[in-house]
């Protein structure tokens, strides 16, 4: 039995709220939405060069002065919920893609709801793109950081202009 690695942590006060981003020491693991996290643990981030250089590159994205990220990844998921967030990180800043588009990206354009799942489990939301992602019809639909933060994340990427102005994705 594999033992579990132990996990270094910091907050970051964002524009969205107080997030907690989580590494193995080498990768960025996970980002935690305000509300999905316990906000009286202590952080354990001394020296971690990966969280520091995490919330360094998140500050410059609230600030509109980064638009891509380049940090070392590992998220924990399966071999197709990692096709699903490939494609994700293909969406560039102020895009917009439908379920059914990253279901073609990933070369399986009948699974729709399992994009849709997958999309939901990524561990690395805004640094892996899961809120460019809207149904079909062009509606805003669900978000593990919740509707009002995928909006708030949409319009600092200027794509819920493009949005309204009827430019679709």
């Amino acid at each position: 039995m594999n033992k579990p690695q132990p996990m270094n942590y910091q907050f970051l006060d964002t524009p969205i709220g107080r997030l907690r981003l989580l590494s193995n020491g080498t990768h960025l693991v996970a980002i935690e939405f305000p509300g999905r996290h316990d906000e009286n643990c202590a952080a354990t981030c001394a020296g971690d060069k990966v969280l520091a250089q995490t919330a360094e590159q998140l500050r410059q994205y609230f600030a509109g002065q980064l638009r891509v990220f380049d940090l070392p990844l590992a998220p924990a998921g399966t071999a197709f919920q990692h096709a699903v967030w490939n494609a994700l990180s293909a969406i560039p800043w102020g895009a917009l893609r439908s379920y059914a588009d990253i279901a073609r990206a990933i070369g399986r354009p009948s699974a729709v709801r399992a994009v849709g799942a997958a999309n939901g489990r990524n561990p690395l939301p805004i640094v892996v793109p899961c809120h460019r992602v809207i149904g079909s019809n062009g509606s805003l639909t669900g978000f593990a950081g919740g509707l009002e933060i995928k909006q708030q994340l949409l319009a600092l990427e200027g794509s819920l202009e493009d949005r309204q102005a009827g430019l679709g994705f």
